[in-house]
């Protein structure tokens, strides 16, 4: 149990965990982008022993509330292979329902991926966003938003190509990265400027999530499932690349927990963030030649 003493001052030092990581550590991660040949925009997260696999599908229409409104609309849809687990979970098609707890990360997806989107750029499209989970030891849900983005941006990278090019066949690399973060979209010599009219890049800035939390009263970045299990508190936190939050969802599991934690929680989050981000650029310049 979290102590009183230890609330008022947690560990500062850095702890070395099970796995060998320091209280203040990410699980190495790698995203591999394009790994679906038909998909608009796909990439593969792995998380330590965690695997997401993110798919983006586009297609020409919208919700009947968004008809005739110019708008488009990002969603998400996620599930878990039944032996993601350490145990076979039924699939939820096979109970006839999906959980709460699935209805919930999937809002959590979408709206994390709508906050970062100029929606009216999409035009009257849907992109769909699949995440299904090859492997689950903590940390999914935040996983799944942070490979998410990357496919995200190799689909709006095609909606780009097929500006320039109508009629584009299948998904291709663009000789240069698109623009987020303040980057400008750059031109290959000879290759046509697409008007603003025409396109507009709709993604403002990257989005990236984390697990954070409290285990043994030491507090602790991105949880593996060992830790997630007999955490006193957890977080999820989902971060703009400029700084700000898009959520923060936390939950106190035996005893409340003070203010100056929570603090400490959310920056220990955000330095997570930060190095996810440059995860997430660097699989994205490597789709795309940049």
């Amino acid at each position: 149990m979290l102590g009183a003493a230890r609330q008022t001052a947690p560990q500062e030092e850095p702890v070395p965990r099970l796995d060998g990581r320091r209280s203040d550590e990410l699980r190495p991660c790698r995203i591999t982008p394009g790994v679906l040949a038909f998909a608009e925009g796909s990439a593969l997260i792995e998380l330590g022993q965690t695997r997401v696999l993110c798919a983006v599908s586009v297609e020409d229409r919208v919700p009947a509330f968004l008809r005739g409104t110019g708008s488009g609309w990002i969603t998400a849809e996620y599930a878990m292979l039944p032996r993601a687990t350490q145990t076979r979970t039924p699939r939820e098609a096979a109970t006839g329902r999906i959980g709460g707890r699935t209805h919930e990360i999937q809002r959590l997806i979408g709206r994390s991926l709508r906050a970062i989107t100029d929606l009216t750029a999409l035009g009257e499209r849907t992109l769909t966003v699949d995440c299904d989970v090859l492997q689950a030891d903590g940390g999914t849900r935040t996983a799944a938003i942070t490979g998410a983005y990357v496919a995200l941006v190799l689909a709006c990278e095609r909606l780009r190509r097929q500006a320039l090019t109508p009629g584009l066949p299948s998904p291709q690399p663009s000789a240069t990265p698109p623009p987020h973060a303040g980057e400008g979209l750059g031109v290959r010599e000879g290759e046509p400027v697409v008007e603003p009219s025409e396109f507009r890049w709709p993604l403002r800035q990257a989005v990236a999530a984390v697990s954070a939390g409290i285990v043994d009263g030491e507090v602790l970045l991105d949880l593996a499932y060992s830790e997630d299990a007999r955490a006193e508190v957890d977080f999820n936190v989902v971060m703009t690349e400029d700084g700000r939050f898009v959520e923060v969802q936390g939950t106190a599991e035996r005893q409340p927990f003070d203010r100056h934690v929570l603090d400490r929680i959310l920056d220990l989050a955000a330095g997570g963030i930060r190095s996810l981000f440059a995860v997430q650029q660097e699989a994205i310049r490597a789709a795309l030649g940049g």
